[in-house]
């Protein structure tokens, strides 16, 4: 995990659920994104958070340092175990903290009888809101992209029923974690306390069966997430 996800509700209702309170700032709508196959390698919508305010910005999934770059492709991932300790996202921590809004994630399983085959599930929230994924991200200013930018979703330990869908899984984070992830003035301390400690448990969520149209990345629409079976938590 993590390597394919969806993005399909408006920018307006991801900041809804992450701060309802909020202020709202022109470049939030509620036009939805509707991107139900979000693939590695394609500019993505995160959440960054700066002195100046809370920063919308499309950018590439995958990030690597300059040094490692062309030596293999770039990671899209980081475990969450090594990356405040590890060289490779030096960089990035913890000052590259930001946060991909999601709608749920895809993995794919074995299938028992036959390898070759595998088995795409989706993975929601049970009361299926939105869901802020913690990141890491180098962005440069600008509206054009910049050579070097990208960003890594950080992933941990699956546990309970999930693990028997992958033994990873995306830091999922609570509104409340999520909007202190990427408040400026977080701590390094903070920062690894959040990153270790507070990825919503596996309750949380319910996953199931899907058609394996989702495993072309052409493929769009809402008939990528319907269900073949019952959800299973």
């Amino acid at each position: 995990m993590c390597g394919r996800i969806v993005q399909y509700e408006g920018m307006a209702v991801y900041m809804e659920e992450l701060s309802p309170q909020g202020e709202l700032f022109s470049g939030f709508d509620a036009l939805p994104i509707n991107r139900f196959n979000v693939a590695p390698s394609t500019r993505v919508q995160i959440l960054r958070g700066a002195d100046d305010g809370l920063h919308i910005d499309a950018v590439k999934w995958g990030w690597a340092p300059f040094w490692a770059k062309g030596k293999r492709p770039d990671p899209i991932n980081a475990r969450v175990e090594t990356v405040a300790t590890g060289k490779f996202f030096k960089h990035l921590w913890p000052d590259g903290r930001a946060l991909v809004p999601s709608d749920g994630w895809f993995e794919w399983v074995k299938d028992a009888e036959n390898p070759k085959l595998k088995q795409p599930y989706f993975i929601r929230l049970k009361d299926r809101s939105p869901m802020f994924l913690g990141a890491l991200a180098q962005v440069h200013p600008g509206l054009e992209p910049q050579e070097g930018d990208g960003f890594v979703i950080i992933t941990a330990a699956s546990d309970s029923g999930m693990v028997d869908i992958h033994d990873r899984r995306p830091l999922v984070l609570t509104p409340d974690h999520a909007r202190e992830w990427i408040q400026p003035d977080l701590s390094v301390v903070g920062a690894e306390q959040i990153a270790k400690e507070c990825c919503r448990p596996t309750q949380d969520f319910e996953w199931f069966k899907v058609g394996r149209e989702v495993g072309n990345v052409k493929n769009q629409g809402p008939g990528l997430i319907e269900p073949l079976e019952a959800p299973r938590t």
